[in-house]
């Protein structure tokens, strides 16, 4: 049986897919001729955000400390990646 999934986290999930496209759009700037850096360090920027955000709630007590937010926003950011990462590598011809 397939639990259901809570809107709360759609709601990270997809504002994760638009921070991994921007992320790596702007990786794709930085380094247009070297795939797999832009790639290791926007990933690590897109884990980086999701769970700053998620600390900064424990830490401060504004907001609620949901580490599975955290994971569905970097699910959201690498499919955000994989988005832009398509044409990057030559694969989709836009």
């Amino acid at each position: 049986m397939i639990k259901k999934i809570a809107p709360d986290k759609w709601r990270h999930f997809l504002v994760g897919i638009a921070m991994g496209a921007l992320l790596q759009a702007m990786g794709w700037w930085l380094w247009p001729t070297d795939i797999i850096l832009s790639s290791i360090v926007v990933l690590a920027l897109v884990i980086a955000i999701s769970y700053g955000f998620e600390l900064f709630s424990k830490i401060t007590g504004k907001g609620r400390y949901d580490f599975m937010d955290a994971v569905a926003s970097v699910i959201g950011g690498m499919l955000g990646m994989g988005a832009v990462l398509l044409p990057q590598a030559g694969l989709v011809h836009l």
